[in-house]
């Protein structure tokens, strides 16, 4: 049976409806209609092809902000069969230097001073002399797209464990992963999605540019965000925002900045959120201002696996939940002996579906490990799912540990810490202990102006969930460490006392 072919929506789009605004890049002001969008990818692929000698299957790495011209070079190089790697701008230049060993560019492009050597055999371009040239260049020929099951773009993971992995995306996952977003967000023509999450990040790369492009609505391009701009932009009906995707850490910017005006977030859909949890309290606060705020779960390996319905009434009554699974995927829930767990029982999400990765660039053992004999992708999340088929995030099974012989996961003590009057923040870890085996040791962020007093979390935590759960150490710390998305890096933590 034939390959199938990968998706080009913006071809699509250039023909039946071109004078649509399909971009903006809100730094520069630039707009692209369909039409011109689909001939400036056509220029790119020419400038790849004949100016920088790029072929299928060579990586073009970038060390950039957000901007639309890493949409364009995306585009081309999907179409040319190459593959997009972009790297996060802010890690250290040894971290980034790993990342692109790791990935052999033939190509990278970057808009800052690049201080580190580049690989051997690999052109640096800045992105601002890129767009000139896509600019001046007359566009290649049309010719076959490649088949959808190959490499298209590598995302590296955030490196929560400390070790970034390459993760593998085709253009049938990203199709995938726009079906499914596009489902459970109610994404349409009309829809105009504010992108300000990083693009070297699935949820700037692909949860926010590709639902709106295969639906042939707009991308409104930032390159980066800042909470006062992204209030005003949420508020301005010219730009007419329908869809807004942020992590939780970035909605709590919002709400305390100063532009915050939720009351003129006229034409929103919803804020979608994921990432990190999402207590329930905070989403019934976004309620009451009017905001739906509709909590998800995704990761780099699946792109959107669950998704909160759209409807007020529903948030209100599940929230705390990540959703239903979305409609291409199947997902099961897999207990400590292999068996599917019952409905309110604890555990791991096993995935499978064509929005899931082939696997990890140059990982062939990491690859195999995280795929079971029959094809099921192990996420490492542990989950719960209700009579109702909504499913609730518990945690990493790598951050449970095991207190007296009972199953601990941080997530859990975390909601119930940011349930206090006094927390800002909240992460917790396991450390050995002579008696229990392990017990929890929580890093607070404090509120502003507020003291550390231990014996009243402990009681706090104690009226909310089983003693043997409740920390036996809290520590006052200023900030957590995160990584560019929001996730906590515990293993940082791990070797602070």
């Amino acid at each position: 049976m034939p390959a199938w072919t990968t998706p080009d929506p913006v071809a699509l789009h250039a023909a039946t409806q071109p004078d649509r605004i399909a971009c903006v890049d809100l730094a520069s002001g630039r707009r692209w209609t369909y039409s011109r969008l689909d001939e400036a990818i056509q220029r790119a692929a020419a400038v790849l092809e004949s100016g920088y000698g790029i072929g299928p299957g060579q990586r073009i790495a970038t060390v950039a902000r957000n901007s639309a011209d890493l949409l364009i070079l995306q585009q081309a190089a999907m179409r040319l069969g190459a593959v997009f790697v972009p790297v996060n701008w802010r890690l250290a230049a040894p971290e980034q230097q790993a990342i692109l060993a790791d990935c052999d560019p033939a190509l990278l492009l970057h808009d800052a001073a690049f201080e580190m050597v580049p690989p051997k055999d690999c052109m640096t371009v800045k992105v601002a002399d890129f767009a000139a040239a896509v600019e001046a260049q007359a566009p290649a020929p049309r010719r076959p797209l490649p088949p959808a099951d190959q490499p298209s773009i590598i995302l590296y993971t955030s490196g929560t464990s400390g070790r970034p992995k390459g993760v593998i995306i085709t253009e049938a996952n990203a199709f995938a992963t726009a079906v499914n977003f596009g489902l459970l967000g109610r994404v349409g023509n009309a829809s105009v999605f504010l992108c300000d999450a990083p693009m070297f990040h699935v949820i700037g790369l692909i949860t926010s540019l590709r639902p709106p492009l295969l639906q042939g609505g707009t991308v409104l391009i930032s390159p980066g965000f800042e909470a006062a701009v992204t209030n005003r932009r949420l508020a301005d009906p010219e730009l007419g925002v329908t869809h807004y995707f942020c992590v939780p850490q970035m909605a709590k910017m919002l709400r305390d900045d100063a532009a915050f005006s939720p009351a003129s977030w006229t034409t929103l859909t919803a804020i979608f959120t994921g990432g990190a949890p999402n207590p329930a309290a905070d989403i019934l606060w976004w309620l009451e201002q009017g905001v739906r705020m509709v909590d998800g779960f995704g990761m780099t390996e699946a792109g959107t696996v669950l998704g909160m319905p759209v409807e007020a009434g529903q948030i209100a009554r599940k929230a705390g939940s990540a959703g239903l699974p979305a409609p291409s995927l199947s997902l099961r829930m897999v207990d400590e002996d292999g068996h599917d767990a019952a409905a309110g029982e604890a555990g791991e999400i096993w995935l499978s579906g064509p929005n899931v990765t082939p696997g990890y660039w140059n990982r062939p053992d990491e690859t195999a490990q995280a795929f079971t004999s029959d094809g099921w992708f192990r996420t490492g999340d542990i989950a719960r799912r209700d009579e109702d088929g909504f499913v609730t995030l518990v945690d990493r099974r790598k951050d449970m540990f095991i207190s007296g012989g009972e199953n601990v996961y941080p997530a859990e003590v975390e909601m119930a810490l940011l349930d206090h009057p006094d927390i800002a923040e909240a992460a917790v870890i396991g450390i050995a202990d002579e008696r229990w085996g392990e017990v929890g040791r929580a890093f607070v962020v404090l509120k502003s102006g507020r003291a550390l007093d231990p014996a009243s979390l402990a009681a706090h935590c104690a009226a909310r969930i089983a003693r043997y759960k409740v920390p036996k150490e809290f520590l006052p710390i200023e900030a957590l460490p995160r990584t560019a998305s929001g996730k906590i890096q515990k293993h940082i933590l791990r070797g602070w006392r």
